[in-house]
């Protein structure tokens, strides 16, 4: 008897075990953003087939999917978004299997549920996208910077990837691919993968992203593009006209990439490179791994914004290799990096370039404190975007906002133990996703250890989980701005030196400049400081910007050729979205802004019109 209750014990445990969820299980976090279910069924591994049609502006899809069923379940679930479901098969491709898709949901899209076995191991779903799917932009030759040829670039975050290919959208859920893609003869094609370096004859490229990422990173760019390299592990695409000002731009990405390596532990992503998307692409960076897309407003000539470089390589840690798990914990995601990207800056370009760009942010941080309402549940680190597109999270208060919470914990600290912290973070994380609550579990084990005076300083609920800004901010400053807080203490007692420009030279100080500039600003004002310092017909995208908030506000009219240029030109959303907003709020700039938009938006992402078409409609 005893023998027998033995090898029950034994066939109990063996069974336990084997119903035990893997590691890739006991990751996933409940997503209000994705129908998917992974706690029953989940995606590991893609290899995928595509045919870009630029005729029809589609894609011919051939998504192919290998599962893992730890729970059993007689159902998957993927999402799509305007997706043309033709077929969907289980391991035997000769054979379908039964599939329905669920309602439309506003921002969700459709579920797509397959009927699988506890057995399955792979699906394959044959599917077309929709001309208007959401995270394509398929651009004429006329778009582009060369006018010769067409151009398409994906943007799938936040949950954008669903309108492409059929997937469990979730940050927290992630997976390997290979990939093939057949595009016109004359046209590379790249991913966020393993990329060729120089176009074929054939239009059919093979790619290996052998590490597991989340669907948003599914990242394919294909036009006129050449590749020219910056060292032996970093380089740049771009369209022929502009490659080789593109490679004088980021000649110092390899430093970058050291210093980086320095702080926070090896880069494991073999290559890291950079395509540069015509005007229309609507961020300034978009992180994709070993492929950070990058917008054209970045080549200013003098490598003055070359910080959006180390920005998105800092991601290359923080958000793709340690990932937040939702978008509730967006700020997981950006507030490290915002950290990592001055720390980066600081160690190539020296501490007082860091020092300003922490003083940028905190204006920036300020201007949506005040936008959004300092007591407003968006102004916390943990937000609840549930029944909202995610994109609403996506502000300064991520960025900013995490970014102060983490100096706070250095002040507490110390940068010593901070960055020991970080590195062992980022090393027992890595390729995993989190959620808030669990970086705060390990923040107290690892760090804060129960001393009640550390915790009492970083105050890490009132940061996280409170609105607004707490006591006790960092203390920042920048000895190249104080000249500038004087000239501008002048200017409002009627002093209005000259020379300003020899002593305000770099793009920082002049940004810093605009920025702080009197709100009581007179036509002669604008016309006295334009001369000197020639903001309207300046290179540097973030200049114009700021000054055309001005220029609208002022009634500088001498500007008005050049914003409307710039707007029709330029679909970064950073520059669209101030400006249209600031145009629209008198009738008649109401109309003009209508009037420049007509023109603009067939240059606009879908995430850029989308909150234009809402902002300026009747």
């Amino acid at each position: 008897m005893k023998y027998f209750l033995l090898l029950l014990c034994c066939a109990a445990m063996a069974s336990c075990k084997q119903n035990k969820p893997s590691s890739d299980v006991a990751q996933h976090s409940a997503d209000v953003h994705s129908f998917s279910r992974p706690d029953e069924a989940f995606v590991t591994h893609l290899n995928l087939s595509l045919q870009v049609n630029f005729d029809q502006k589609v894609i011919e899809g051939k998504a192919t999917w290998e599962i893992e069923n730890p729970s059993g379940a007689d159902t998957i679930i993927l999402d799509t978004k305007g997706l043309e479901i033709s077929r969907v098969s289980l391991s035997d491709s000769s054979s379908n299997a039964e599939f329905e898709l669920g309602p439309e949901d506003k921002f969700l899209g459709r579920a797509l549920k397959v009927k699988i076995d506890k057995d399955t191991r792979q699906l394959t779903v044959w599917y077309t996208t929709s001309p208007e799917a959401v995270a394509l932009q398929w651009l004429s030759p006329q778009q582009t910077a060369g006018k010769k040829q067409p151009f398409l670039f994906t943007q799938s975050q936040a949950i954008l990837a669903r309108s492409w290919i059929p997937c469990q959208d979730s940050p927290g859920i992630r997976f390997s691919y290979n990939a093939h893609v057949t595009v016109p003869k004359n046209l590379m094609a790249l991913m966020s993968a393993e990329n060729p370096v120089a176009r074929n004859d054939s239009g059919v490229y093979s790619f290996t992203q052998p590490k597991k990422i989340p669907a948003y990173l599914m990242a394919l760019a294909a036009g006129d593009l050449e590749f020219k390299a910056i060292d032996e592990r970093t380089g740049v695409y771009a369209e022929p006209g502009s490659l080789d000002a593109a490679a004088w731009e980021f000649a110092d990405m390899g430093k970058m990439v050291s210093a980086a390596e320095k702080l926070y532990g090896p880069y494991q992503w073999g290559r890291y490179d950079v395509i540069v998307l015509p005007p229309s692409f609507p961020f300034g960076g978009m992180e994709n791994p070993m492929l950070t897309f990058v917008t054209p407003t970045v080549i200013a000539g003098d490598r003055s914004l070359v910080s959006l470089i180390a920005h998105e390589l800092a991601h290359s840690w923080s958000g793709n290799l340690v990932t937040n798990a939702t978008w509730d914990d967006f700020w997981l995601n950006e507030g490290f990096t915002v950290y990592f990207e001055r720390r980066i800056v600081e160690d190539v370009y020296g501490k007082e370039e860091g020092k300003m760009q922490e003083v940028l942010g905190y204006e920036a941080l300020k201007e949506t404190l005040e936008d959004i309402g300092h007591s407003h549940p968006d102004t916390r680190l943990h937000l609840d975007l549930k029944g909202r597109d995610p994109d609403e999270g996506m502000t300064d208060i991520a960025y900013e906002k995490g970014y102060f919470f983490l100096r706070t914990i250095e002040e507490a600290v110390g940068r010593t133990k901070m960055d020991a912290f970080l590195k062992k973070y980022f090393t027992e994380h890595a390729f995993k996703s989190l959620t808030t609550e669990q970086f705060v579990a390990y923040l107290n084990t690892n760090l804060l250890k129960g001393d009640e005076t550390l915790a009492a300083k970083v105050n890490l609920k009132k940061w996280i989980y409170e609105p607004g800004l707490p006591a006790g901010m960092p203390a920042i400053g920048s000895a190249n701005f104080h000249y500038i807080d004087s000239v501008l203490a002048g200017w409002k007692k009627d002093v209005r030196p000259e020379g300003l420009k020899s002593h305000i030279r770099s793009a920082n100080e002049q940004l810093y400049f605009i920025k702080r500039l009197p709100q009581e600003l007179s036509v002669s004002d604008m016309k006295r400081i334009d001369a000197e310092f020639g903001f309207t017909q300046s290179g540097n995208a973030e200049l114009n910007a700021a000054w055309f908030i001005h220029a609208i506000r002022h009634h500088y009219t001498a500007a008005n050729p050049q914003i409307e240029a710039f707007l029709i030109r330029v679909g970064r959303r950073k520059f669209q979205i101030p400006l249209y907003t600031e145009m629209a709020k008198t009738p008649e700039g109401k109309s003009w802004a209508k009037k420049v938009y007509k023109q603009a938006r067939p240059n606009y992402h879908s995430v850029s019109f989308t909150t234009i078409d809402n902002m300026l409609g009747d």
